[in-house]
């Protein structure tokens, strides 16, 4: 019994040795989603008027450039942090605007319906507080699944070119901040 112990702390040991951190929180180097393993691409921090929120993205394959980033087939994870508390509306509002900055208007309006299903969700948050845990997940069966602090909220949104779009808001032709960008694919800062 004394060994599996010792055997499960140096496990847990080495798991912890292997994880990112950024700004006191920790991000798992690989992690299960559906049927796969996805790996840790990269990490950053996004800054506006202060730290606002970490984040990690995880694909199936490294990935150092954002072309290949987006094309990359199966599921997926966007992990956010928040470090400062932010509304539903102003988050909201954010998603929108990153999503319409990095899309074209055929694009836009593909995806109307479904930004505007995203958008009233995420307002329905309310207040959402410094540290909470929101993911956004691609499930090739299911779509895109929003969870904030471990609880789902709202339906699946259906369609893969709905959550490129999503993800385009760090890594398109005009991200968020363009040294997150960076940072998500893994490139030294």
């Amino acid at each position: 019994m004394k060994r599996y112990l010792l055997a499960a702390i140096a496990a847990f040991a080495l798991s912890l040795a292997h994880a990112a951190e950024l700004e006191g929180f920790k991000f798992d180097d690989k992690i299960k989603l559906g049927n796969a393993e996805l790996v840790i691409n990269g990490t950053g921090v996004r800054s506006k008027f202060g730290k606002r929120y970490t984040m990690a993205l995880y694909l199936p394959a490294k990935a150092t450039e954002a072309k290949s980033a987006l094309a990359a087939k199966g599921p997926k994870r966007v992990d956010i942090r928040l470090i400062k508390d932010v509304s539903g509306d102003t988050f909201a509002n954010a998603f929108s605007g990153g999503i319409d900055d990095n899309s074209s208007d055929a694009e836009k309006a593909a995806l109307k319906d479904r930004i505007k299903q995203f958008s009233d969700t995420v307002s329905a948050l309310g207040e959402i507080k410094a540290g909470t845990v929101i993911v956004f997940d691609w499930l090739p069966e299911k779509g895109m699944v929003l969870t904030v602090g471990g609880q789902q909220k709202g339906k699946d949104i259906p369609g893969e070119d709905f959550y490129t779009a999503l993800l385009r808001i760090w890594l398109g032709e005009d991200p968020a901040q363009g040294n997150l960008k960076d940072a998500l694919l893994g490139k030294p800062q």
